[in-house]
């Protein structure tokens, strides 16, 4: 049996069922010839799968967006490397928001209390939707399921 020299996945046709790299096709020679040479299966590397790496990109926002980009075998997926820009421009963008309308809030609180008391209201409401997608992303990048977020989402595709 073949293995695939990226991921070390068993390999039984041309491509790695896993990751997708191209594997030379040829058969071993028959058992007992004299170039015959038992296969033994690669080391196993010691780290995350695909899906974990991809979810946990989105852990600690920006910061485990970062971290993925630069760890070796990770910033070399696909799949990892959308889900690591795309968690740095969520955060990013979740922070933009978040500084604009405690401003807004502010202003409106030296105006109204009750104004800055809905805009208030409305930073709490935010707060909560972006936990939610928050680990909405992560439980969908676990299941290798690519959710691509409006505005962000095709940013994050093309630097991938």
């Amino acid at each position: 049996m073949a293995y695939c020299p990226n991921c070390g996945t068993p390999v039984s046709g041309n491509f790695c069922p896993q990751c997708g790299t191209p594997v030379a096709g040829a058969a071993p020679p028959a058992a007992g010839g004299p170039a015959y040479q038992p296969q033994t299966p690669p080391p196993v590397a010691a780290g995350l799968s695909q899906n974990a790496a991809a979810a946990l990109s989105y852990l600690l926002g920006f910061i485990t967006g970062i971290v993925f980009l630069a760890i070796a075998p990770y910033n070399q997926m696909r799949t990892v490397r959308f889900h690591a820009f795309q968690s740095i421009f969520f955060s990013l963008a979740v922070f933009a928001i978040s500084i604009g309308l405690a401003i807004v809030s502010f202003i409106f609180f030296a105006f109204s209390f009750w104004l800055g008391s809905l805009i208030s209201l409305m930073q709490t409401a935010l707060g909560l939707a972006v936990f939610v997608l928050w680990l909405y992303l992560m439980w969908k990048a676990y299941q290798g399921q690519k959710v691509v977020l409006p505005i962000i989402g095709p940013l994050a595709e093309k630097q991938a």
